[in-house]
């Protein structure tokens, strides 16, 4: 049986009576483009026109340029054997790409991708983002950290709750406007979370993206990036399909 990665326990969401100050809605689609049904992806991230990929399991990880109107592979660079790669994010000329229990943030070039570093990284990694002055990482707790852009030490961190109580399960991370959308393992939840107080202000359901026929071949959704104007790229791993969404919740912008 393969290595699924990001394990923990989220809460049932959608089972819970929700407050008026957390709204929910399914995205409405716009766009569908393929996308290789043999990536395990862990992250995906605009950087400009350029669209990123880091996937996972052991012997298969890479970090992967993809056209973003195609679903093709422009490169592809492989992760040390042993690895198994989790969420990334650019800063500036380089691109930082997390692993899950192997104790190490990779640092890439971005230009020629080439692992320039590893650096120790305490616990696991799961989704990783970059809000303009720090990197936001989860870990499968209920705890966001932060982490400094260059250094790739972490600075800081605050719990994640939901109607008051912890929060765990935060997966695949995309920084969008002060805010951060996490990926809710094992659902096909996405969550907006405000990093400043750790609360959950919005929740979006995804779960009927994929129809039942690729849904058999396919596991949960895994990857988000934000295109601008309140429109994000969605995909999971080993998905057939990347959707181009927009989140109608209150607030998403």
């Amino acid at each position: 049986m393969a290595a699924t990665g990001c394990g923990g326990n989220a809460p049932a969401v959608q089972q819970q009576n929700e407050p008026a100050d957390v709204p929910m809605g399914p995205p409405t689609v716009i766009a569908e483009t393929p996308h290789d049904p043999a990536a395990f992806t862990q992250g995906l991230q605009f950087d400009g026109p350029a669209l990123y990929e880091s996937t996972g399991q052991v012997g298969q990880s890479q970090l992967r340029e993809l056209d973003p109107a195609t679903g093709a592979v422009l490169r592809a660079a492989p992760l040390p054997p042993d690895f198994f790669g989790e969420g990334l994010a650019v800063v500036g000329d380089r691109i930082w790409q997390l692993t899950w229990k192997n104790g190490v943030a990779i640092e890439w070039d971005k230009a020629s991708f080439t692992p320039l570093r590893q650096v120790p990284m305490s616990g696991e990694g799961w989704g990783l983002c970059y809000d303009g002055n720090r990197l936001v990482r989860s870990d499968g707790t209920d705890r966001l950290r932060f982490h400094d852009p260059t250094s790739f030490a972490e600075i800081g961190s605050v719990p994640v709750t939901y109607q008051g109580k912890p929060f765990t399960g935060l997966n695949e991370l995309e920084c969008v406007d002060g805010q951060v959308w996490a990926n809710v393992y094992p659902t096909d939840l996405i969550v907006r979370i405000d990093p400043a107080a750790g609360k959950v202000t919005a929740v979006v359901d995804a779960g009927w993206l994929l129809d039942d026929a690729r849904r058999a071949q396919a596991q949960l959704l895994n990857g988000i990036a934000y295109a601008g104007a309140n429109e994000f790229l969605l995909t999971g791993k080993y998905w057939p399909a990347t959707f181009r969404v927009r989140f109608d919740v209150a607030g998403a912008k």
